[in-house]
């Protein structure tokens, strides 16, 4: 077992964890917010985000807001919701992640089922403490064509390439987006109150959609 703690998330690895014992996991902890679940393979992680790593969760989603109300772009969030494909051996609860290309596909649906429903457009990881799982690959099997990763210095975004994603300037899903204007973003948004973020995000959004970037 591993155990990793800081002031942004504690994780604990397990290994030769069985599919069964994941998902009885999961059922046990399907209400709860407070614990999030990475399996690979009989590998496990476990994941108690903190305040600040819930923070900068909080402030990117704030910004996907924006972008939804100043572009008209429409944006589902499915939040934490868990993504498992029994076949890979392989699930993940992305700290937020959201429908954009494919939200007609989605639209209105409790539960998805990667077998036949499509996997998110953009998931939204937060890595301060640099987890000892590798969620990337995970990820890519599963199928998820862009991941905004944010490791306490920089926001990078990150496209899916045949089978492993590449960094990329600017966002597929989102196109007003770019990986700088996210990490200044993202720094700016220290000690401001969410209002005064969202006033923030939008005011970028609208300069950044009327220049063309």
């Amino acid at each position: 077992m591993v155990k990793t703690e800081s002031p942004a998330e504690q994780r604990m690895i397990l290994h030769h964890v069985s599919w069964e014992t994941y998902q009885r996991l999961l059922c046990d902890y399907e209400d709860s917010s407070a614990l999030r679940f990475t399996y690979d393979q009989g590998t496990l992680e476990i994941m108690t985000p903190q305040i600040e790593h819930e923070g900068f969760n909080r402030f990117i989603q704030v910004l996907l807001i924006a972008v939804e109300e100043v572009t008209g772009t429409e944006l589902y969030n499915y939040g934490s919701t868990t993504f498992s494909r029994e076949d890979l051996q392989k699930g993940f609860e992305a700290d937020t992640c959201f429908y954009i290309k494919n939200i007609d596909r989605v639209r209105g649906k409790t539960r998805l089922d990667l077998h036949v429903d499509p996997p998110p457009d953009l998931v939204v990881e937060i890595d301060i403490t640099h987890a000892s799982l590798n969620k990337l690959p995970i990820y890519a099997q599963i199928g998820v064509p862009e991941v905004w990763r944010y490791t306490g210095g920089a926001m990078v975004i990150l496209l899916l390439s045949a089978d492993r994603y590449v960094p990329a300037q600017s966002s597929r899903a989102v196109p007003v987006v770019t990986a700088d204007a996210l990490t200044r973003l993202v720094k700016a948004s220290a000690g401001l109150s969410q209002a005064g973020w969202l006033r923030l995000a939008r005011e970028w959004v609208s300069s950044s959609a009327q220049s063309g970037r």
